[in-house]
């Protein structure tokens, strides 16, 4: 399987192509008798389900009997939050849709945390779950769980069916949902006695959406309002969101930004969008982002924001965010628009085609670089002043930064790098250089512990030609390295860098900083006590385990691990606990509180601001 083009990425659909956009197989010829289990797996075959990550169990187990023979692989997982994030890894290394199923109860609810990360990061997942028969709804029955309420407020949409005749149309409209418009999770909860009635199934089926159109063509007159903002600054910048990526609009942005000249940054969501190599971007904004490119947003006079939403970990103490800056603000969501700062000029569509059209509209008065010459003169001296970097230890311990740049260097751009929350997610996104979408896949908005191991997995089940490194800590490896026991069993050959501080590292970062070095609760005894061994436990779920504690290794380890094609790899890197994540933003601060290392701000001359 190839990697997904922008073209392949761009979810589009009007009203007049709600059936083309569901239908993937031709229409039955005659309607077909089944059960209600029947009819859900034809209709995942139907809408070209390739795979789909669950576990069995009571209220869902009708299923399981017609999935038995079905062309559509399932991968047994070790834990429901590890089918869902192996949704959410191959939905996003694929555009394609995700599937996970569960059990009604502590089956569906073990679901809650990757639907609510899958909503926040705006992915395309459909997560199947069992319930207790029609006649015990209501009665706290024997894992009764309202799922449908508790994912309300996490869900793009979600269903409880109400009978058989229901599902081939429901699931359509669920897979419809996820994909088009900003997409996210929905949830399809099915009753036993559903699975089990008789029916007769029929494809395509008719959708019935009223009222769900979402808007993909941008306002003429907003498009010219923000050419003319375009046209008039003299300190733009292009705030770069992972709603870029959604669209498959990264070849269009790269057009964009040459013709106008103006500097880019891309959000922790938007790394991959447009090449950490090239001249015009100044990396990541925020709570660690580069130094110019907080710079640029903060002294900016016109944010060109793209498929962004105004994060709190962008931009810090909102009423001093961008102090003098007037905002163009493109989303395919309404919703977004002027939630967090308002828009100057709002723009409602999908980004690749506002980004087409912002081309078109601009594209007689761009003057490249050389119009704005003063501000990258600035941002240059910047850049040069304060480039990312790190220190060596001084205990002789090994650098996390170094194993991770490393790993980048060595792997190569064309390796899909997934990381779990927290240090090493940042180094990650610092470290590494991404130059291709897709490359990049992390937990964003929820910042849940615990994605890397699974999403990895659905990335590779997903690109199996693809190599696929997940970068974890030690903390979040022990909430999901179950998983592991799955890519052995499945034949999942991923790669697992276990950057091994002994800590739950930001946690420990911050009580440094913040709590005068009060340590609480935060070892983990992976140094300490070697508890677990994460050699030794790689090797009971069935994995090749490593382990580096010197620098003079590390190459040689991570060669020794893109060698073996066979079977996961996991490599215990074990790294100094002091090492610090910088620049840093303190929670709460302005931007321009930043900090370039303990103690120590950047200092900018009077002309640069």
């Amino acid at each position: 399987m190839t990697r997904p083009t922008p073209e392949s990425l761009a979810h589009r659909a009007t009203p007049a192509t709600v059936a083309a956009a569901v239908n993937t197989a031709p229409a039955t010829v005659a309607p077909v008798a089944t059960t209600g289990a029947g009819a859900l797996v034809r209709s995942l075959e139907a809408l070209g389900v390739e795979v789909a990550f669950g576990i069995p169990g009571g209220a869902i187990l009708p299923a399981y009997d017609p999935l038995f023979d079905s062309k559509v692989r399932h991968i047994l997982v070790r834990h429901e939050q590890g089918a869902g994030h192996a949704a959410t890894g191959y939905a996003q290394a694929t555009g394609k849709v995700g599937v996970c199923i569960a059990t009604s109860g502590p089956g569906a609810t073990n679901l809650v945390t990757p639907i609510a990360d899958a909503y926040m990061d705006s992915v395309p997942i459909v997560a199947i779950t069992g319930q207790v028969g029609r006649p015990y709804i209501g009665t706290d029955a024997f894992q009764e769980a309202d799922i449908q309420g508790i994912t309300l407020p996490i869900t793009k949409h979600n269903f409880l069916v109400q009978n058989a005749e229901e599902l081939p149309r429901i699931l359509a409209e669920a897979f419809h949902l996820a994909l088009t418009g900003r997409p996210g999770p929905v949830l399809v909860d099915i009753p036993k006695d559903v699975l089990q009635s008789q029916t007769m199934f029929q494809w395509p089926p008719t959708l019935d959406l009223p009222g769900y159109r979402p808007t993909l063509h941008p306002h003429g007159k907003q498009i010219r309002e923000a050419a003319r903002l375009i046209a008039a600054a003299k300190r733009p910048v292009l705030y770069v969101g992972g709603g870029v990526h959604k669209a498959g609009a990264t070849d269009g942005l790269r057009k964009l930004a040459e013709l106008t000249g103006i500097p880019v940054v891309t959000t922790l969501m938007g790394i991959g969008a447009f090449p950490d190599s090239h001249p015009q971007h100044l990396g990541m904004p925020g709570m660690h982002g580069t130094v110019p490119a907080v710079y640029a947003l903060q002294k900016s006079d016109l944010l060109v924001t793209l498929g962004a939403r105004f994060d709190d970990r962008v931009t810090g103490k909102l009423d001093s965010f961008a102090p003098d800056a007037k905002v163009v603000h493109a989303d395919i969501d309404p919703a977004e628009i002027g939630k967090n700062r308002h828009a100057d000029v709002p723009i409602v569509g999908d980004a690749r085609h506002v980004i087409d059209e912002l081309i078109a509209a601009v594209s007689s008065s761009a003057g490249g670089t050389e119009q704005y010459a003063a501000w990258w003169a600035t941002l240059n001296d910047i850049r040069e002043r304060y480039p990312l970097g790190y220190d060596e230890p001084t205990d002789g311990t090994l650098a996390p930064q170094y194993v991770i740049e490393r790993i980048g260097e060595i792997v190569g751009p064309d390796a899909i790098y997934c990381a779990g929350v927290g240090q090493h997610q940042m180094w990650a996104s610092q470290f590494i250089k991404y130059e291709k979408p897709g490359t990049w896949l992390n937990s964003g908005g929820a910042g849940t512990m615990g994605y890397a191991v699974p999403a990895a997995m659905g990335a590779k089940v997903a690109q199996p030609g693809t190599t696929v490194w997940a970068i974890d800590g030690d903390g979040c490896f022990q909430m999901t390295n179950q998983e592991l026991a799955t890519c052995a069993l499945e034949g999942i050959p991923i790669k697992v860098a276990v950057i091994n501080n002994g800590n739950l590292g930001m946690v420990r970062q911050w009580q440094t900083l913040f709590y005068d070095g009060r340590y609480s609760n935060t070892e983990l005894g992976t140094h300490k006590h070697r508890i677990p061994d994460f050699v030794k436990l790689a090797e009971a779920l069935g994995c090749i385990g490593l382990r580096c504690e010197s620098k003079d290794d590390v190459d040689k380890v991570i060669k020794q691990a893109m060698e073996i094609n066979d079977a996961p790899v996991v490599i215990d890197f074990t790294v100094g606990k002091d090492a610090m994540v910088w620049p840093m933003v303190p929670a709460g601060t302005s931007n321009d509180e930043i900090m370039f290392a303990r103690d120590v701000r950047p200092t900018f001359d009077e002309d640069d601001l």
